[in-house]
């Protein structure tokens, strides 16, 4: 009798076949731009009590359209977020609805507004998982990161409620000047709560609304190159699997000589983002004139057919690009790409220095790490 290997759904090789041939499988719903937070790092957080952006949210009916036409086109899976999605009264609704067609749903949330409602509402009808993000492991520091006091104690109160009321969670950690000094108690906490899964993001990108102060903010919360690297040469999990994929992520071959194509990502393959008053876009970090559709004035399908190849087919003619980031062997760990690039300047296709600086750093400590390994050896 042959026996069974348990797969993380993600892993599906499903997935990577129907990337291969642009097939849509999943979609991404960013329900509201607003948030009960006030995080100085977030790219999209607007006041709750903003009235124009409320007033600018895709009514249910109009999600409810959306994904029966992305269901009618393939797709199984689909990511609830926002700003903070609990803000919407009616999150409910709109979580029932896409759970009724079908869909493996996954939510985004602070956990801050977690109530005993929403425990039921998942027990009864279980999300895919549900991803917390941690910001610190005292009060101190999360609500220097939150900017709101009594942001703590809520996290805490959700996040038990969600653990007892055994939902899925995944915890993930934003790695922040604000929070540097608790990164490891911040990882030991997310590993401890969640042993299968646990990630922190260095990556801070400016703001869809570009807003220079905020902007501003968002920079100086930014680590440095060398601070990123002993942040993952400190994490006995991640530092391996790179330096253990050394020759991949550091390769001459991955330089696109000759090449003026901008996106080289897999963005627009397998799936799709919706922005909270419907636009259309490739990944919830591509902002940039020329690559939004808006569902409002037409279909998923148009979109997906016919936008997205426009899009993924946009050249640069930019020499310092073209002669600088589509030669470089080690694009795989650059945080650099062309939504990046027109969140902080305005480009789709202008170097950045501070990208730059961590590809090279953290090249400098990978391949430092697999000589010493292979001396061992």
């Amino acid at each position: 009798m042959r026996q069974l290997t348990t797969i993380d759904i993600k892993d599906f090789p499903l997935w990577e076949k129907m990337k291969e041939h642009r097939r849509l499988f999943s979609f991404d719903l960013e329900i509201t731009a607003r948030c009960n937070n006030h995080c100085h790092h977030c790219y999209i957080n607007l006041p709750s009590g903003d009235r124009e952006a409320r007033a600018k949210e895709l009514t249910a009916q109009e999600i409810n359209d959306i994904a029966d036409q992305s269901v009618a086109l393939g797709a199984v899976w689909v990511l609830i977020s926002g700003g903070e999605p609990l803000l919407r009264d009616d999150f409910e609704e709109i979580y029932l609805l896409l759970k009724r067609k079908g869909l493996l749903v996954s939510v985004y949330t602070n956990a801050t507004l977690i109530r005993d409602e929403h425990i039921a509402l998942f027990k009864k009808y279980p999300p895919l998982n549900i991803e917390v993000t941690i910001y610190g492991v005292t009060k101190e520091t999360y609500e220097r990161v939150s900017g709101r006091p009594g942001s703590y104690d809520a996290f805490m109160r959700g996040l038990n409620l969600l653990l007892e009321g055994g939902i899925k969670v995944r915890l993930k950690a934003m790695a922040l000047r604000s929070n540097f000094h608790e990164l490891p108690a911040m990882a030991a906490f997310g590993r401890y709560y969640t042993k299968d899964y646990f990630r922190f993001d260095f990556q801070l990108h400016f703001r869809f609304d570009r807003n220079e102060a905020r902007n501003l903010d968002i920079k100086s919360e930014r680590l440095t190159p060398d601070e990123i690297v002993a942040l993952e040469r400190g994490d006995d999990e991640r530092f391996p699997v790179l330096v253990e994929g050394c020759n991949e992520l550091i390769n001459e071959e991955f330089s696109h000589v000759g090449c003026d194509h901008l996106f080289h990502c897999g963005l627009g393959n397998g799936g799709f983002n919706v922005s909270y008053d419907g636009k259309f876009r490739l990944c919830h970090s591509l902002w940039a004139a020329g690559t939004i559709y808006d569902l409002r004035q037409g279909t998923v399908r148009e979109a997906w057919e016919k936008f997205v190849p426009k899009v993924r087919d946009m050249r640069s003619r930019r020499a310092e690009y073209l002669e600088k980031c589509r030669r470089c062997s080690i694009v795989n760990l650059c945080l650099w790409c062309p939504a990046h690039s027109d969140l902080e300047t305005g480009e789709l296709d202008s170097p950045i220095e501070y990208f730059c600086q961590v590809a090279h750093a953290r090249s400098a400590a990978i391949q430092e790490a697999d000589a010493a390994r292979q001396e061992q050896a």
